[in-house]
């Protein structure tokens, strides 16, 4: 299973440098790249005072997204993210509704001449209650792929998560160092080119300076970040579904996923004690 793990990486390192680099773009749908190439660029802008969410949706998805946000709502975690945002008057949040795309990303992000981040951009499907991503980098958004047999988790539900999943990566970004990112951004480009050069030896010395000057390949930087935003993922969903009669099913499916294909993460989610006293945990 580590080499599978291993040969994916490998196969969609392309991908990875090309459309997703220093920002954060996840996929809903069966692979991690079918969403829209997002804005690599670095915006320094200056500071906003009239910020908070925008929400850019057409009547045509405003009912579903209504109901999206009311199930992020419907848990501790999810009022004090949105409300975080929603409240902050020097940072503007977009989130738009899409029907020209697939999955969520999260991207063009915003940051002023002091290097904090102000600004950034979430984009949902309006087909986001649909598909279900791969286990691994994801195992928390697979663990909701429909299994009508064995639990019913609503579409609703489905949706809020993943859109979780996205604020999980604002709230990476807004903690990280802007001058990083920028050097991530040039030198994953750079990466890409000597290792598809070279015939994927990750050994090449030119690679591991790189790596060492990005802390870490554009795999390891990307996949840390989807775990992250799994992590926040899960912590919604525990709180939204543990009176549900399928809470264990779910909990037990992200275990597995957690032990099969993110082994090296798990300590991430062990962290929090809503998981580790779960009593579908052990």
């Amino acid at each position: 299973m580590v080499r599978s793990h291993l040969h994916i990486g490998f196969a969609v390192v392309i991908a990875i440098t090309t459309a997703l680099a220093a920002v954060n773009v996840s996929a809903l749908n069966i692979t991690p790249f079918e969403s829209d190439a997002p804005d690599l660029t670095i915006h320094i802008v200056k500071t906003p005072t009239d910020g908070g969410i925008k929400e850019d949706v057409s009547p045509k998805y405003r009912e579903r997204f209504e109901k999206w946000k009311s199930e992020l709502l419907a848990t501790e975690l999810g009022r004090d993210q949105w409300n975080k945002y929603a409240n902050n008057k020097s940072f503007v949040l977009t989130i738009v509704v899409s029907g020209d795309r697939k999955g969520a990303g999260t991207d063009k992000y915003q940051w002023n001449d002091e290097g904090k981040l102000v600004g950034a951009t979430i984009t949902l499907s309006a087909a986001l209650e649909d598909g279900s991503p791969p286990p691994i980098y994801y195992p928390v958004l697979n663990s909701l792929s429909t299994d009508a047999i064995t639990h019913s988790v609503s579409r609703t539900i489905v949706a809020a998560t993943r859109l979780s999943h996205e604020l999980g990566h604002v709230n990476q970004t807004a903690e990280a160092n802007m001058n990083l990112i920028q050097t991530q951004n040039k030198l994953m480009l750079q990466y890409n080119s000597i290792f598809v050069e070279n015939g994927l030896n990750s050994k090449d010395a030119r690679l591991l300076d790189l790596a060492g000057q990005m802390n870490g390949t554009p795999v390891q930087i990307w996949e840390s970040r989807e775990y992250w935003s799994e992590v926040n993922a899960m912590r919604y969903l525990s709180q939204r579904i543990n009176k549900e009669n399928f809470y264990c099913f779910v909990f037990k499916k992200i275990r597995r996923n957690i032990e099969t294909y993110a082994k090296a993460y798990e300590d991430r989610f062990s962290q929090y004690p809503e998981f580790t006293n779960s009593p579908c945990w052990d």
